[in-house]
């Protein structure tokens, strides 16, 4: 059976403020219900393990189809309240991996070696290293065995300036997607803001923002079912 990990974030706020963040729910639920339709089984880990917090604006953003995995048991019991660890993976289990958003992402996602671990060893095995929105943290500090950086070269996009600026996240928020993305090597592509966006470049695929769910998951999916 093909298998996708999903990685989520274990934190509740923005940085040392009391304003809540966490999951952004669709990224998730949206991404989870697509690879059910093509029986495509998914594993959820966190850098913690255990609880993984839902952003709370992420709520005013539901359908149908994200508000029925939300109200499965299954990703009640194993995408939000015990997640692996990654201690707990075998990433040669996995076809792929998935960086799910929500601002929380970007203090815990970018410089935890476990999950490194588990990314690199997926795409060094031939896998797919996916993400949308603020996921593309997990990617930015990924390097190779010869210290290169995974995104070097490669066309990637994520959650732009302009889009922090509209959520008015772009004070507080610990860096901008793009900057450190071009830092490392990185082609940041972008569209309109909000629009929905997605790119692959080999083993990496990559979306705007939480409305781009739908079109990474189906260039994943496209992959997977060849």
């Amino acid at each position: 059976m093909i298998k996708v990990l999903i990685v989520e974030t274990n934190v509740t706020r923005y940085g040392k403020t009391t304003d809540p963040t966490g999951l952004w729910l669709g990224e998730a639920a949206e991404f989870v219900a697509d690879m059910q339709q093509v029986g495509i089984a998914v594993d959820y880990v966190s850098p913690k393990g255990g609880f993984v917090p839902l952003d709370p604006r992420s709520m005013k953003y539901t359908d149908e189809t994200i508000l029925k995995v939300y109200e499965s048991a299954d990703f009640v019991q194993r995408g939000l309240t015990q997640t692996l660890r990654p201690d707990q993976v075998d990433p040669a289990d996995y076809a792929a991996i998935y960086y799910t958003g929500g601002h929380g992402v970007m203090w815990d996602f970018p410089d935890d070696p476990a999950l490194q671990k588990i990314a690199l060893t997926i795409y060094q095995n031939g896998g797919y290293v996916t993400s949308v929105c603020h996921g593309i943290a997990g990617l930015l500090n990924l390097k190779t065995e010869t210290g290169q950086y995974l995104i070097a070269g490669k066309n990637i996009t994520g959650f732009t300036t302009a889009e922090e600026i509209l959520a008015g996240k772009k004070s507080v928020v610990p860096f901008l997607n793009r900057t450190v993305a071009e830092a490392h090597g990185a082609h940041f592509r972008k569209k309109r803001f909000y629009s929905e966006y997605a790119i692959q470049d080999g083993q990496l695929i990559t979306g705007q923002n939480p409305f781009s769910v739908h079109a990474v998951a189906q260039r994943l999916i496209k992959q997977l079912t060849v």
